[in-house]
Formats: structure tokens, C-alpha cells, sequence
């Protein structure tokens, strides 16, 4: 335990930014889920509504520092593939 003041007030604070960005990642995971189940489902129309959605939750997550850029890039890819793939399947 930290006996200095400062020391003191940076572990709150970092509980705190630990806390919104595990709640940042976890809705990232949900909406990546959902693509993927759109996807499985054969719904091409579905899967490439999430999707945008779900790239817009990526490059917010970027701006705020919580996930790497090019992470995001490449899970944006990722989804794009998938849901490109679904809606050429359904058609």
C-alpha cells in the first residue's frame, strides 16, 4: 500500500480508467459478437449494419487511447471481410 499522497490519489484514479475501459472493450466485444452472429445467421443486410457500427466503436475506442490503432484497423478488416462475405452469400 502506498504511503505517499500523490501515489495515493494516481491508484484511485487509475481504478477509475480501468473500470470505463474495461466497460469500452466489453461493449466492443458485444458488438463485434453481433456481426459475427448477423454473419452466421446469412444476414448479408444485417451483418453490414453492425458492422459500420461496430468500426465506428473501434475508432472511437482508438481516439480515447484504448485500443491501438492498428489493432483496430485490423479488426475493422476483419468485420469488413466477414460482413462483405455474408452479404455476397445472400445476393
Amino acid at each position: 500500500m502506498a504511503n505517499i499522497k500523490s501515489q495515493i490519489k494516481r491508484n484511485r484514479q487509475n481504478i477509475k480508467r480501468h473500470d470505463r475501459n474495461q466497460g469500452v472493450r466489453s461493449a466492443l466485444k458485444t458488438s463485434t459478437k453481433k456481426v459475427h452472429a448477423a454473419v452466421a445467421a446469412g444476414d448479408g443486410e444485417d451483418a453490414a449494419t453492425l458492422q459500420r457500427e461496430a468500426a465506428r466503436a473501434l475508432d472511437k475506442a482508438v481516439s480515447k487511447g484504448i485500443v491501438h490503432k492498428r489493432t483496430a484497423a485490423r479488426r475493422k478488416s476483419r468485420l469488413a471481410k466477414a460482413a462483405n462475405r455474408a452479404s455476397s452469400a445472400a445476393e
